[in-house]
């Protein structure tokens, strides 16, 4: 199974790419996948086919489209440089915010009924602050589930999410600080699961140094329980 790449109109008129992969047996409900900061790269579009044939709707948009088209670079080098740096310095975080946005938006339109129609977001390393942040503030959302965020536990520890949330963090993350985690986990919201594996960042993707597949795997169970939880 593999996916295709659309183009959806976002708020502003900007016709955004995003990869889409449908299911070919009975759809569970819509997904947003939201990348790392190295784009809708050939692990991403995997990670889209594979929720796909679990039965997943899944929009994966290429966030950076607008400041580099068709984003999609190498976890080293030159490659890692550019990529931070949009990420940092050229992006608008919050735009990536409202064009997840509406993605979730086109999965809903599809059917109006929430319990016809659930909608869940799974986001990696930047697209896991993104999850988590509109876990926050989008109601749409049945379930969200957040890997490796930089922002979650230190600009974002605050409110609750809105809907049942998972929150991933490797204890041996070189880039987002256990501290902060572990002070996360001690606010005790009741919509979210701070879990922390002796992994480090990244570790779910096995095209890098700190991939887990013990984590992953756990990870994914962990997610994939929660969304049949939450309607899916």
């Amino acid at each position: 199974m593999t996916g295709k790449t659309i183009h959806i109109t976002m708020d502003d008129g900007y016709k955004l790419p995003v990869y889409h992969a449908v299911p070919e047996d009975q759809r569970r409900g819509g997904l947003i996948l939201v990348q790392e900061i190295f784009g809708v790269t050939e692990h991403i579009r995997e990670l889209c086919d594979e929720y796909a044939a679990e039965g997943y709707e899944v929009l994966s948009p290429g966030l950076f489209d607008r400041e580099s088209p068709g984003f999609a670079a190498g976890y080293t080098g030159a490659d890692w440089e550019e990529a931070v740096r949009i990420a940092r310095d050229v992006h608008a975080f919050d735009q990536s915010l409202a064009d997840t946005q509406r993605c979730i938006g086109w999965l809903k339109e599809k059917s109006p009924e929430e319990t016809a129609n659930p909608v869940f977001i799974v986001g990696y390393c930047y697209g896991g602050s993104i999850a988590w942040r509109l876990a926050q503030t989008d109601d749409r959302l049945a379930a969200a589930s957040s890997y490796y965020g930089g922002y979650v536990a230190t600009r974002f520890a605050e409110p609750a999410p809105l809907c049942a949330t998972l929150a991933h963090f490797g204890r041996l993350d070189s880039m987002v600080e256990i501290g902060p985690v572990e002070k996360l986990a001690e606010i005790g919201h009741e919509t979210a699961q701070i879990l922390i594996y002796e992994a480090g960042h990244g570790f779910n993707s096995d095209r890098r140094k700190d991939y887990h597949p013990e984590s992953a795997e756990l990870a994914l169970e962990r997610t994939l329980a929660l969304f049949r939880a939450c309607g899916g």
